[in-house]
């Protein structure tokens, strides 16, 4: 007997997500906007891609990481390019790549777990951050070469044609994972810390 599903609020913002993209397809289409009806197309092979990654595999993703990759695609695959939100708001490129850096590390970290699958805690500290910061950093390189090439393809301007562009956006992911690798550095040395003291207080008992 299957169980009823309980859906949460990521369950309804991805279903949002869906029906935005589909009537922003529609819309641009009777508009005659070749351009801004192929780019919520992308968004729904992007959503479906995730959802069947995750479900297939059975990566135990977190409800806040969920979030955070749901709303960045809201923000530069919606707001950014289907609404124009580089027109009107600074830097908002730039602010962008710096909270993917924050996702792609913690996305680096899931995926060493999930290599490594209850021996993570063997592994060496040091090991766990420089893998994420790397994969970050490779992530931030990949997704330029994704913009490069629906550029390309379908005639979109992400990159605005500028090398200087495609590299401040790889150095903007690069400090977002780096300032994040810091603290989580610091955070496993509290844990680690926190959790020796107490198995200290418990051999005294």
């Amino acid at each position: 007997m299957k169980t009823k599903r309980n859906y949460g609020f990521n369950d309804y913002f991805e279903l949002f997500l869906y029906a935005l993209a589909v009537i922003c397809s529609i819309y641009f289409l009777i508009r005659g906007d070749m351009q801004r009806t192929l780019q919520p197309i992308l968004i729904i092979l992007v959503l479906t891609f995730i959802k069947v990654l995750i479900n297939k595999s059975r990566i135990p993703i977190s409800t806040g990481l969920r979030f955070s990759v749901l709303a960045f695609i809201f923000v530069t695959m919606f707001f950014a390019n289907e609404f124009k939100g580089y027109s009107f708001i600074p830097y908002l490129d730039k602010i962008e790549h710096l909270s993917s850096g924050v996702i792609l590390f913690y996305i680096g970290s899931l995926i060493l777990e999930l290599i490594n699958k209850n021996e993570t805690n063997k592994l060496n500290v040091k090991t766990i951050i420089l893998f994420s910061l790397f994969f970050a950093i490779a992530m931030a390189g990949v997704w330029e070469i994704y913009e490069f090439t629906t550029d390309r393809l379908f005639g979109l301007r992400s990159q605005n044609n500028s090398l200087v562009d495609t590299m401040g956006d790889i150095i903007c992911g690069s400090i977002g994972a780096l300032f994040t690798s810091i603290y989580a550095y610091k955070n496993f040395k509290v844990n680690f810390k926190v959790s020796s003291e107490v198995i200290g207080d418990s051999d005294n008992l």
